[in-house]
């Protein structure tokens, strides 16, 4: 069985607007959803899948080393940024993955223009800061719910608890 070169999935920044043009002349549906995805767990996956499933081309952006850090403290991310990107891009339904440096996806998406922004449950959509941007640009934010008792805060809490 030959395994697919996930490292051709992993878009560098300034090559997305051209990858999203030519995906865009193809007539295919562009969906973007984007996070940390430190600790890739079951919920992860199976909210990536039905990302996939609204569209015909999936784009995941991840959070850079730096960003995690601003958001969720020193001790985030658990795993390295080339490490995130290759497990995300490795899962068969995530068409190329890109690493963004800011704290938000805002810059990022005004490049991807993406048809469908999708993001989990936890969010309301009225509070997305990258809203605008989606809507301004004819896209349509989408939510997904969460898949119950999977968090990445909460697999590191019960780490913790199990090593002493």
């Amino acid at each position: 069985m030959k395994v697919k070169n996930y490292i051709n999935k992993c878009i560098e920044f300034y090559k997305i607007e051209k990858l999203c043009r030519d995906i865009r002349n193809q007539k295919k549906t562009i969906v973007t959803t984007n996070g940390c995805f430190d600790i890739l767990h079951l919920g992860h996956v199976e909210y990536l899948q039905k990302a996939s499933e609204l569209g015909d081309v999936l784009i995941v952006g991840i959070n850079s080393q730096e960003s995690v850090r601003r958001i969720k403290g020193n001790n985030r991310p658990v795993t390295s940024e080339i490490g995130r990107i290759s497990i995300v891009a490795a899962l068969g339904f995530v068409d190329y993955c890109v690493v963004f440096n800011e704290d938000t996806p805002v810059e990022l998406l005004k490049r991807i223009k993406p048809d469908i922004h999708v993001k989990g449950g936890d969010y309301n959509p009225d509070d997305l800061i990258e809203k605008k941007v989606i809507e301004d640009n004819g896209g349509i934010v989408k939510i997904l719910p969460l898949v119950n008792g999977y968090s990445t805060t909460n697999t590191i809490e019960k780490m913790k608890n199990t090593s002493k």
